[in-house]
């Protein structure tokens, strides 16, 4: 089975870091975005990946190649206009006449795509989305199913009064050819407001499949980070050599002080190349990207540097986001909800 991902958004909620970078590409605990969706279609023995791209399509080809370096076979589609989620699926599966899948690429999970695939072809269905209990629906748009997993109908961020359901589209969809074919080809199409009611409206068999374990998407600041304390605390595992020191994981060529401390829950983990001078104070999870430099007496707790910053002595960060080249001076804080894009320069002393 091929798998094709949505990867042509501009991601503006997530600006500034969306500015130079597009979003599956932006580092999530210092690797790109993709690489987790990467790795869990490899493990459900997915081989070749169709990347739709719009936006800056030039740095998913730097990134992957052909994708031999991450164990899969890329083919790439570029859409020189944006054709929406539904036209680019049209466009990049032209020509295939099995099973599709596709999946959003802003979007972690746990999915199972042996399971997903069994209960479609169970079910003879044309199409059918991945779904995902949450907390507060509201926020989303609810996808209500019959007892037998058929859809009904879409609520888009519905008032308490109306819900009647916690499932919400998980970003992940398999498509029969027959279903494919509804999407009018060369011109912008959504999935969720063009084929899906299609689907509901001509009585096609359209169903929904109800996932467990992880989930998040990264479509704002707030979620980018929580993802990163999210991986970091466990919630997904990191498929790569790390060297442990205590709470503290060490990429190659990482330099950490002996007497660097770490009180409460999470990991730290401290990217290659970095520097952590002596008396650095970390609390909760931390994640230090490649390169940067955190000088004596800082403090860094519930944050992400991204590489190449410089975190100056006697620095406190709390729950904030820094980007890219970033230099923090020494005796600054950067306090809850802060995000600071690429290459941004905060005076001594200063108080963000």
């Amino acid at each position: 089975m091929k798998a094709l991902i949505l990867t042509g958004g501009q991601g503006l909620r997530l600006r500034p870091f969306t500015c130079e970078t597009p979003k599956p590409l932006l580092p999530v605990a210092n690797v790109p975005f993709l690489l987790y969706q990467f790795q869990l279609l490899r493990r459900h023995g997915v081989r070749e990946v169709l990347l739709a791209t719009a936006y800056r399509p030039e740095a998913f080809r730097r990134a992957f190649g052909d994708g031999r370096k991450v164990g899969l076979r890329i083919r790439y589609a570029f859409e020189p206009s944006p054709l929406g989620t539904g036209g680019a699926v049209r466009k990049t599966a032209e020509g295939i006449d099995r099973t599709l899948l596709v999946l959003n690429g802003d979007v972690l999970n746990d999915l199972d795509v042996g399971a997903f695939l069994r209960s479609h072809r169970r079910r003879k269905a044309a199409a059918s989305i991945a779904l995902v209990r949450v907390k507060d629906p509201t926020l989303y748009g609810l996808v209500e199913t019959s007892p037998e997993g058929r859809i009904l109908r879409f609520l888009e961020k519905p008032t308490w009064d109306e819900v009647t359901c916690n499932t919400i589209n998980a970003g992940a969809y398999l498509f029969e050819p027959s279903a494919v074919a509804r999407i009018p080809p060369g011109v912008p199409y959504s999935l969720e407001r063009g084929l899906f009611p299609s689907l509901l409206e001509a009585g096609a068999p359209f169903y929904g499949f109800v996932i467990g374990g992880y989930w998040m998407d990264i479509g704002t600041v707030e979620k980018y980070l929580q993802v990163h304390l999210d991986i970091l605390g466990g919630a997904v595992p990191l498929e790569r050599a790390l060297r442990r020191r205590g709470r503290f994981l060490l990429e190659p060529g990482a330099r950490l002080a002996a007497d660097a401390a770490h009180d409460g829950e999470g990991r730290v983990l401290i990217g290659r190349g970095a520097r952590v001078a002596p008396c650095v104070q970390f609390s909760g999870s931390v994640c230090v990207g490649p390169r940067c430099a955190i000088a004596r007496g800082a403090s860094l707790a519930g944050c992400v540097v991204l590489g190449g910053s410089r975190i100056g002595e006697g620095a406190r960060l709390k729950d904030c986001v820094v980007g890219h080249r970033c230099v923090v001076e020494a005796g600054a804080s950067i306090g809850p909800g802060r995000a600071l894009g690429d290459g941004t320069v905060v005076k001594r002393f200063s108080q963000l």
